[in-house]
């Protein structure tokens, strides 16, 4: 029987354990492709010879049907001879054969509440030996600072103090205005049940200049200083200039973290006292217009309310706050991968560590300045 040649055909013939595994006709993707051999021609094969006579293609529809009859024939594992192809087919197949075929998995349904509950747990479990050495290369260089022994750019702690200080004013007077309102109103309500909206000077003093001042800086950096840390120092990660620093044997530590570090230490305190001073202001002009306060009783107020105690405990906090922001901002940057994506990681995870970490100490801090009694 004729072949016909308008059309793609196969025949197969089977020589003891060999099958022949001829192909004729004219092969492209407009037309049916011959099927795979029946399941009674495989029995008992030890290998297949492919062969290619009187074809034409013009768009890889042999390959395609070579490949896919080499790939079943290979999960039988026999051998496959395909002297009988042209010598350009030859190759093709081989290139193609060379490459895994695609195996497209099923999406896996999301994990459950307790499975990303112990995979979030499994992460900080990890970072934690990590985070504890990049806390020991920070106390070398300070180490260093104080022997003189630190490569620290002035003009850069110097940027770096106003960038952290002045140039983050107007956010932190606008959030703390409002925080101060906030907690006036709130107060007030509540006090002016018993028409004690006197105290309301007492609630706002001791709440902005002890606890929410030092609190809302800390998250305002996390959000403006700690992100833009991990940036600066993710790019500097994906451009390897850090490991050009470090082939020139200068520190990253020096020259990156500390200036970085020390600058938020010292203008965090400053910040949080200002804090509180506005939201005092805003808190007075709260209890003046709209509860009838006089001014010179508020001020009195305040002032018989406030205490050194509270005044140093804010500015303590407000530091512990810094460091960590710069320690989360940092941490993440110098961990950084070699992609923009990386650093678009670094840069929320810098802002999520900071913000989980100032939590945490202003919890354990505030039970442990209130059991001490301070």
């Amino acid at each position: 029987m004729i072949a016909n040649p308008d059309k793609a055909h196969v025949d197969f013939t089977r020589q003891d354990t060999l099958l022949r595994v001829h192909c004729t006709g004219a092969w492209n993707w407009s037309a049916p492709h011959p099927a795979m051999p029946e399941e009674p021609l495989w029995a008992g094969l030890s290998g297949v010879r492919l062969e290619a006579t009187e074809t034409t293609e013009e768009d890889g529809a042999l390959l395609a049907w070579l490949l896919k009859f080499c790939r079943v024939a290979a999960e039988r594992n026999l051998a496959i001879d395909t002297g009988g192809l042209a010598e350009g087919t030859q190759k093709l197949l081989a290139l193609a054969l060379a490459v895994p075929p695609r195996t497209d998995h099923p999406t896996d349904a999301s994990p459950g509440f307790f499975a990303s509950l112990g995979g979030i747990a499994l992460r900080l479990w990890s970072d934690l030996p990590l985070a504890l050495a990049f806390t020991g290369e920070i106390t070398q260089a300070f180490g260093r600072l104080l022997t003189g022994k630190a490569r620290l750019r002035r003009r850069d702690l110097m940027w770096l103090i106003e960038a952290n200080g002045p140039r983050a004013l107007p956010i932190s007077s606008l959030i703390s205005f409002l925080v101060g309102t906030i907690l006036a109103y709130m107060g007030a309500v509540q006090l002016a049940q018993f028409g004690a909206q006197i105290y309301i000077a007492d609630l706002v003093a001791i709440g902005m200049v002890r606890e929410i001042g030092a609190l809302m800086t800390g998250i305002i950096l996390a959000g403006r200083t700690g992100a833009a840390y991990a940036a600066q120092i993710g790019t500097m990660q994906v451009n390897e200039e850090i490991d050009a620093l470090r082939t020139l044997g200068i520190s990253p530590i020096d020259t990156l973290v500390l200036p970085r570090l020390l600058a938020l230490v010292m203008m965090v305190p400053l910040l949080t006292l200002y804090a509180g001073v506005v939201g005092i202001g805003a808190g007075m002009l709260i209890a003046t217009t709209v509860f009838g306060v006089g001014i010179r009783e508020y001020l009195h107020e305040t002032v018989l309310a406030l205490s050194w105690t509270h005044i140093l405990i804010g500015m303590f906090k407000g530091t512990v706050y810094g460091a960590l922001v710069a320690f989360s901002g940092c941490w993440r940057g110098m961990q950084c991968g070699r992609s923009a994506q990386a650093v678009g990681e670094a840069t929320t995870s810098a802002v999520v560590t900071s913000i989980l970490l100032i939590t945490v100490s202003a919890s354990v801090l505030t039970i442990l300045f209130q059991r001490l009694g301070w």
